[in-house]
């Protein structure tokens, strides 16, 4: 969950030096464990005690600048190596190549003064112990400063900045031109959405939070803020959640209210709450335990928690002798459609991963269908751009089981966006969809029913 939301017009007031290098200090730390200890960007912001002392402003650059580095690593590399005499030869010792990534993210894609992106980073290589190499890192950035602009505009931004193999599977799945259409979305910094404990009373909180209307029924916020000090917040009459992930709960039906739905691979419980907050009965199903209590933390919050029933469980497997009317399966997937907030993703999940992903959706959707009543609705959805975990997916299981049919859904289901439902009746949504708005995550959401 987003704790800090700011625009960098919001954090770059005047600080003093010992506070510009700590800041620095911190993000450099940061940026070592994403890429050595394949620690993911929530990761290290949850466990690093040096950036949870830091002020809430330099938390916000801290947190910026590191997520630039890895939202624009492509670029940063390429930058660096055209700076280089021998642009082939890694760069030694291999903590230079972090702190020349944040001076030219600072540089280049941050609006940082030029002085004290130059001067901070020159700072870092002698508190890192490396003082012969400050002049080295003094003139590749200042060269960088120079001609950084110009070698910019001539940079393949979509290609430089997203995996090979994704970007092909994206090629695949829509043609080279809405690949890259959605390579360059997912450099923009995603807005911060909320969902409604009660809908009627958008109004109210669209006004108190100054936030704007989605057509998807959630508000969007339209200033920098600080969620947790935000009215409404800690009362639990709102939490955050991206417009596209609060579809799949709403597709379920308006009947749910009074019956058990069971909610697999339900943590963080965004979802689990919209299922709450309707009227259901929730069966809330995680194989972590530490997400479980975070799920339990959020319903409690929220005040939801006498109609949430947690189980730790993996639920390609688990089994209930009961069978239900309802059933939400927000599989495990590449998570490619949230790049614009977890830009780490593109470092983190690999082919391999994609094929190993498929299986188990594979096998949680056989499972999931095993449970729900003859007549009964499941609805699947992924946060993935890949139809191979979407698309295909569904035509898959529709092929092999003669019991399972897909329950087409309708535009009006979804606020009118026709861009959203694909001719068969699913929902596909792009990160290039509601631009004008600010953009949405990538999301894949299938609606099926079982016979008799």
């Amino acid at each position: 969950m987003t704790q800090e939301h700011f625009s960098p017009s919001d954090l770059f007031d005047p600080q003093s030096p010992s506070e510009m290098l700590t800041a620095r200090c911190v993000a450099l730390a940061l940026l070592q464990r994403i890429f050595t200890k394949h620690h993911t960007l929530d990761q290290v912001f949850e466990d690093s005690k040096e950036f949870t002392a830091l002020s809430q402003r330099d938390r916000a650059f801290v947190r910026m600048l590191v997520t630039t580095v890895v939202r624009r690593l492509g670029q940063i590399d390429d930058l660096i190596r055209r700076s280089l005499s021998k642009p082939d030869q890694p760069l030694n010792p291999p903590i230079l190549e972090y702190i020349l990534r944040l001076g030219v993210a600072q540089l280049v894609f941050m609006n940082i003064p030029d002085h004290a992106a130059v001067n901070t980073s020159v700072l870092l290589a002698e508190v890192e112990g490396h003082v012969r190499l400050k002049g080295f890192v003094n003139a590749i950035l200042r060269r960088i400063a120079a001609e950084g602009s110009e070698w910019v505009s001539k940079q393949d931004v979509p290609r430089l900045n997203t995996p090979e193999w994704l970007l092909k599977n994206w090629i695949q799945d829509y043609g080279l031109r809405t690949a890259l259409e959605i390579a360059m979305s997912n450099l923009h910094e995603a807005a911060l959405d909320i969902t409604l404990k009660d809908p009627r009373q958008i109004e109210h909180w669209a006004s108190t939070l100054g936030a704007t209307r989605l057509p998807t029924g959630g508000l969007r916020l339209t200033q920098s803020k600080m969620v947790p000090d935000l009215p409404g917040f800690e009362d639990g009459m709102w939490w955050v959640q991206d417009a596209a992930a609060s579809l799949p709960a709403q597709l379920l039906g308006t009947n749910i209210d009074g019956a058990t739905v069971v909610d697999l691979c339900a943590a963080p419980g965004g979802k689990t709450a919209q299922l709450a907050s309707m009227g259901a009965q929730v069966i809330a199903l995680d194989r972590s335990a530490k997400r479980i209590q975070r799920l339990q933390a959020n319903m409690k919050r929220m005040r939801l928690g006498h109609s949430v029933r947690t189980e730790i469980a993996d639920a390609s497997v688990w089994k209930s002798r009961e069978k239900f009317p309802f059933i939400l399966l927000d599989a495990p997937c590449s998570a490619t459609g949230t790049i614009r907030r977890n830009p780490d993703v593109m470092l983190m999940k690999t082919e391999a991963d994609l094929n190993s992903l498929v299986e188990l959706q594979s096998r949680l959707l056989d499972n999931a269908l095993d449970m729900l009543q003859p007549g009964g609705i499941l609805v699947y959805c992924t946060c993935s751009l890949q139809k191979c975990e979407g698309e295909n997916q569904i035509e898959r299981v529709i092929d092999r089981r003669r019991d399972v049919d897909r329950v087409p859904i309708q535009v009006s289901e979804v606020g009118e966006m026709r861009d959203f439902v694909t001719p068969r009746g699913d929902v596909r949504i792009l990160p290039t969809y509601m631009e004008e708005l600010g953009g949405i995550d990538g999301f894949f959401i299938a609606r099926l029913s079982r016979s008799a």
